[in-house]
């Protein structure tokens, strides 16, 4: 109400009639005109700004946007006095232009660009600074270079913040007073003519000023509120066989270090197949390790190496990849098929084939907030595979979904990677994901290699009480060697392969829940404590005689109930076992 009572009293007041305003016209075309250079100006200059003020950092970058702000601290009749300063009639810059630079329309741009340039500038820092950096990621792995990831990628993402501000700065331009009556009293703009209007007849003579004023921004506000038509694709080619996708990249060889703060990433290894996994927990440096592979981070030492290929050196657009992140990262406002067909090696008959391939077909003129989350990451799938990558880099592909779109997602992957023989690297912290599409693990804790190895070798062999826990296995234990094979733990002897321990060693063993076997002459006789139906199979939580509790996997649809009592089989050799206190990679497994 406050905000509205002057605009309210000055209309009634209107009513009542306004005396005339000879040269109101030529002020008010004056102010339109410069008002929208002087934005058009901030647009074109300050937007580069704004990116490049968001991506910085350190110091100078935080001087750079104190000064960018600073012009809004002062009073606009300041801001006239320094530019004063600057382009005054006698400075250099004024004799350079003839006196050019005051009293005339360009002296009014140049007053307004300088108090309105900072509300675009901070504007559009704001919305880049928020913006998701996979999107810039996608795009560089795409093949797009710096700039057009400028143009493309963050303008159009950014672009609500972009338009904001510079509304903004051409409201500020069109109101400005201060800084103009001091740099360009003459040809008269609107806010400077209704200061003359008021100077010498007083109040009635600003009446048809400020209702010129009023319905000129009305009308501009009412405008930039129209929407604003989105563009749709154009037709795809029709789907045709696929296209040859080129040479798959050999096996991946590469060893890189890098530290973040207190974070330090060594890892290493040389794989014999082209489907590898990076698996671990949050924070286990698998992403970090992802994007040092893509380029899009630079190791302080290593090396990566395709086969007898070196991508050592190149940039994330020069080595040929396909990136998909975690939540997809699909560019706002373009559609399906302008998605798939965004990168700069992307192929329309390949992308339509991908869409077919995928189960988006019919789905082209969709705009990304018209998909499912199944949809969306199916599309950024397609976006990567459109460019024939010689190497497909998936992070954590399936997060947010849910478990039906997962399994169907996951299989999809599998017969892609089977069928097209395409190199990957999945970053995954369930042990389920990585065996279902990868022929080798690499398991990853604290930036540093615990194990790797093909898929039945880190599954069935784990190395350390670490890679066993990273693998999700639950029956992980302490316990102490007592001779003869036997193992006391819990309460509960077990029978082991003790190799040369020493009776009296205490140990850390562990053991895969499917590796329990109930049977009618098993060696050991257990009470079930808790059954659990997992659909396909059963999940039992049993006790050994001694109170050693377990947890067993069958696939037997009738499972013993809870509180009976049931013989089960623990094989000797499927019990890994570790001597206590050893480090990863030094411990001894004794498992098959």
């Amino acid at each position: 109400m406050y905000l509205l009572a002057p605009i309210v009293a000055f209309l009634v007041r209107l009513g009542g009639g306004a005396s005339s305003a000879p040269g109101l016209g030529s002020a008010l075309l004056t102010s339109l005109v410069t008002a929208t250079i002087s934005a058009t100006v901030v647009a074109f200059l300050g937007v580069p700004l704004a990116y490049l003020l968001a991506r910085g950092r350190g110091v100078l970058v935080r001087v750079l946007t104190a000064l960018v702000a600073l012009p809004l601290a002062l009073p606009p009749l300041m801001s006239g006095l320094l530019l004063l300063y600057v382009l005054g009639p006698y400075t250099a810059a004024g004799r350079l232009f003839g006196g050019g630079l005051t009293d005339t329309r360009l002296g009014i741009v140049l007053a307004q660009t300088f108090v309105a340039a900072p509300f675009l500038v901070i504007a559009a820092r704001a919305a880049f600074a928020t913006l998701d950096p996979a999107l810039e990621d996608v795009a560089a792995c795409l093949g797009h270079g710096r700039f057009a990831r400028f143009r493309h990628v963050a303008v159009p993402a950014a672009l609500p913040g972009i338009a904001a501000g510079a509304l903004l700065a051409w409201l500020r331009a069109f109101g400005e007073f201060g800084a103009t009556v001091i740099l360009a009293y003459h040809p008269y703009s609107l806010p400077v003519f209704t200061f003359v209007q008021f100077d010498a007849t007083g109040l009635p003579a600003t009446m048809k000023p400020i209702a010129a004023a009023l319905a000129a921004a009305l009308i501009v506000l009412l405008l930039v509120q129209l929407p604003v038509p989105r563009r749709r694709r154009s037709p795809p080619p029709a789907a045709t066989p696929r296209p040859a996708q080129g040479v798959t990249a050999p096996p991946l060889d590469f060893a890189l270090a890098k530290r973040l703060g207190s974070f330090s990433l060594e890892v290493a290894y040389c794989a014999q197949s082209p489907r590898l996994a990076l698996l671990g927990s949050s924070g286990a440096g698998k992403t970090l390790t992802m994007r040092l592979l893509a380029g899009l981070a630079a190791p302080e030492r290593g090396h990566v190496h395709a086969g007898p290929g070196s991508l050592d050196g190149l940039r994330p657009e020069q080595r040929e990849i396909g990136y998909v992140p975690q939540h997809s990262a699909l560019l706002p406002r373009r559609t399906l098929w302008r998605q798939v067909t965004f990168g700069a090696r992307a192929q329309d008959q390949l992308a339509a084939w991908w869409i077919e391939r995928l189960g988006l077909a019919g789905l082209e003129d969709r705009f990304p907030e018209e998909l499912s989350g199944g949809q969306q990451r199916r599309v950024a799938l397609a976006r990567a595979l459109a460019c024939a990558p010689r190497l497909l880099l998936l992070d954590e592909p399936f997060t947010g979904l849910d478990a039906p779109e997962r399994q169907r997602l996951g299989r999809e992957l599998r017969r892609i990677q089977r069928e097209s023989g395409l190199a990957s690297v999945i970053v995954t912290h369930d042990p389920e994901e990585a065996a279902l599409l990868a022929d080798e693990i690499v398991v990853l804790d604290d930036g540093r290699v615990l194990q790797a190895g093909t898929r039945a070798e880190v599954f069935h062999t784990p190395s350390s009480p670490r890679v066993a826990a990273q693998l999700g296995i639950p029956n992980t234990h302490h316990g102490s060697v007592l001779g003869d094979g036997r193992l006391l733990t819990d309460g509960s002897e077990l029978l082991v392969a003790t190799g040369d321990l020493a009776a009296g060693s205490e140990v850390v063993w562990s053991l895969r829940p499917e590796r329990i076997a109930v049977a009618v002459n098993g060696r050991y006789s257990a009470q079930v404590l808790d059954v659990l139906d997992l659909g396909s199979t059963h999940e039992l939580t049993i006790a050994l005689t001694g109170g050693l509790e377990l947890t067993l996997r069958t696939s037997d649809t009738s499972p013993a109930p809870v509180g009976s009592t049931v013989r089960v089989d623990i094989a000797a050799e499927h019990i890994a076992l570790w001597p206590a206190g050893t480090v990863a990679g030094s411990a001894r497994a004794q498992a098959a």
